[in-house]
């Protein structure tokens, strides 16, 4: 599955720019280490992101503020300092994020029909993600 994954280049250029811009980005993933770790060595995605914390590798599950903190730390900033979540689930990433005291940004792709959320902004694309983030400067 790894090999069969692509990262759009927008995606890839959208994160040099927030790194450019000064924000520290990391991936968080509750998925397994052997799929989730060539997906992000394959896509091109270890080069363009300062951290990554998988559950595979770390043995804690999103939304617990363990792996939070480890990509916190991974990316030499302290997760009491605040920070974005932006996720597509409404348990592990938005109430996780919001839990650990960060703003949230749910990319909503429909599978979450009527359910209330409690994130910051509402997107259907990562890109547009990245333009929230883009705009707090």
């Amino acid at each position: 599955m790894p090999y069969l994954v692509r990262c759009r280049s927008e995606m890839l250029d959208g994160l040099a720019g927030l790194r450019a811009s000064g924000w520290r980005v990391a991936i968080i993933t509750n998925g397994t280490a052997d799929n989730q770790l060539g997906k992000i060595q394959q896509t091109g995605l270890a080069e363009a992101v300062d951290a990554y914390a998988l559950l595979g590798l770390e043995g804690i599950r999103k939304p617990d503020v363990g792996l939070f903190e480890i990509a916190a730390k991974r990316c030499g900033v302290a997760l009491a300092e605040g920070g974005w979540m932006i996720g597509d689930n409404l348990t592990a990433d938005m109430a996780g994020g919001r839990a650990e005291g960060l703003r949230t940004t749910w990319i909503d792709r429909g599978a979450w029909p009527g359910v209330d959320h409690q994130a910051d902004y509402v997107v259907t694309d990562v890109l547009q993600a990245m333009e929230v983030l883009e705009r707090q400067g």
